[in-house]
């Protein structure tokens, strides 16, 4: 899977950075889902002072989703002969 990063400056001026968006594919069903989250997440961190400057949205999704939508959406793969 494919993630991205994001940074913008919140409403004291600070830089924040926001990692580990998820890249979806167009006709995915979790799309809506991730695009209103990390709307809201972004809209609070806008507005907060903390002292924070990075953030992971994983880390968010795996607090706000219920678990079986978060092993679904970041499902990785088995590997073979240990590698």
């Amino acid at each position: 899977m494919l993630f991205k990063s994001l940074e913008f400056k919140n409403v004291v001026g600070q830089k924040v950075k926001v990692m580990d968006i998820p890249v979806l594919e167009e006709d995915s069903t979790y799309k809506f889902m991730i695009q209103v989250r990390l709307q809201t997440f972004v809209t609070s961190l806008y507005r907060e002072k903390g002292l924070k400057k990075c953030y992971s949205f994983k880390d968010y999704l795996k607090k706000v989703m219920k678990w079986p939508d978060y092993e679904q959406l970041f499902k990785v793969g088995e590997l073979k002969n240990n590698a």
